[in-house]
């Protein structure tokens, strides 16, 4: 006889994996149903790093960075092998690139921090040049509980522990239909049918094609494909390496000119890595910088002429926005037990184990205790998103 269990999951990215921990409740049994591999290099969960950080210019959404990295650092208390660093997050501005100083991203999200009461610093020029001395800047404002996260050790850590939690991970598993039936989802996959008594969909791009294989649901989200222009790794020369690692220097951000960038974190990456990339909340300025290599020469005269490669792996590929520019998190309207999350925007990984959290609280519960109206996916019901 087929097993029931409580709840499936469709998706095998960092958000489906951390939907299945909180899930994976004593007595629970839960089902992962991946269509590739966990793991997977090509998709946009799994990678080197990725920033943690808490300077949006959203108070909700850094008030939920917040709240998500004290899962972070629960998760961590539970591995010998720190994948936290946190060397805070500064961002920049230099007013021969932006010249108002007060309108850029680094002011206004210090500002939205200090209303927040979290924790924060401001830098002149010459204070920056005294603590932070890679950079040219007339200001830094920094995130101070922030950091770097380092993704191999997250996902093993994960790995492990839905292992001892009983779950069940089911790879190149590609779903056929999905049957609302009764107080059970039967779900027909390539590998036989599965049931569960609640649904989470956590597909990323793939969501729109899991929503048509639902029967009765006619819901499509306006999901857009997006990706950084470039990332590089900028190798220093071994007598000024120290210059560039981790609690040296911070991660760090001109988000008004599109770049970020994270420290060398020592045996694990190659070099700074330093990207070009168009956040969608934020208003990118057209000035001289146009790539990493202008930012360099503009902004961090102590990696000139350092050896730079491409970044071959995650940062290269897609992203899951919304056009409205806000995330899909809620039950699916017009179902009780099916919950669906989507529409991460590029930063949506420091959030995972908020977000996993909630999936499966709406799944199994159907609340979730945070506020989560603006990211109901109704807001489409009534919209021709084509």
């Amino acid at each position: 006889m087929t097993p029931v269990y409580d709840l499936a999951v469709i998706g095998g990215g960092v958000m489906g994996l951390f939907t299945a921990y909180y899930g994976a409740t004593p007595g629970k049994k839960v089902v992962i149903l991946e269509r590739s591999r966990v793991g997977d290099p090509q998709t946009a969960s799994f990678g080197l790093t990725r920033s943690i950080r808490n300077d949006y210019l959203d108070p909700l959404y850094a008030k939920l960075a917040f709240a998500a990295r004290q899962l972070w650092l629960e998760l961590q208390a539970q591995t010998p092998e720190r994948f936290l660093i946190e060397c805070g997050c500064l961002n920049l501005a230099k007013a021969d690139i932006t010249p108002a100083l007060e309108d850029t991203y680094a002011e206004q999200s210090h500002q939205v921090l200090t209303g927040l009461h979290l924790r924060t610093q401001s830098f002149t020029r010459q204070g920056l040049q005294s603590r932070y001395p890679q950079f040219d800047a007339d200001l830094g404002r920094l995130d101070v509980e922030a950091g770097v996260l380092y993704l191999p050790v997250i996902t093993q850590t994960l790995l492990a522990a839905l292992h001892s939690h009983g779950v069940t991970i089911e790879e190149r598993t590609i779903v056929e239909t999905i049957t609302p039936h009764g107080r059970e989802v039967r779900i027909q996959t390539n590998l036989g049918e599965r049931r569960a008594r609640s649904l989470v969909v956590a597909a990323g791009i793939g969501t729109n094609a899991v929503l048509d294989r639902i029967d009765g649901c006619a819901l499509q989200f306006p999901i857009l494909q997006d990706r950084p222009s470039q990332t590089k790794y900028f190798i220093p020369p071994d007598n000024q390496r120290d210059l560039f690692v981790a609690g040296t220097l911070p991660v760090f951000a001109y988000l008004d000119v599109g770049v970020y960038g994270h420290p060398i974190l020592e045996g694990r990456t190659p070099g700074v890595k330093i990207g070009y990339y168009n956040p969608p909340d934020v208003q990118r300025i057209k000035t001289r910088i146009a790539s990493v290599e202008a930012f360099v020469e503009e902004c961090m005269p102590a990696l000139r002429g350092a050896r730079s490669v491409d970044v071959k792996e995650v940062d290269q590929c897609s992203y899951d926005l919304i056009s409205d520019d806000n995330f899909i998190l809620g039950l699916l309207p017009g179902f009780q037990n099916i919950a669906v999350g989507v529409g991460w925007r590029g930063t949506g990984y420091k959030f995972a184990p908020l977000i996993g959290r909630t999936l499966a609280e709406l799944a199994l519960k159907g609340r979730s205790e945070h506020a989560i109206n603006r990211f109901s996916p109704a807001r489409f019901v009534s919209a021709d998103v084509g």
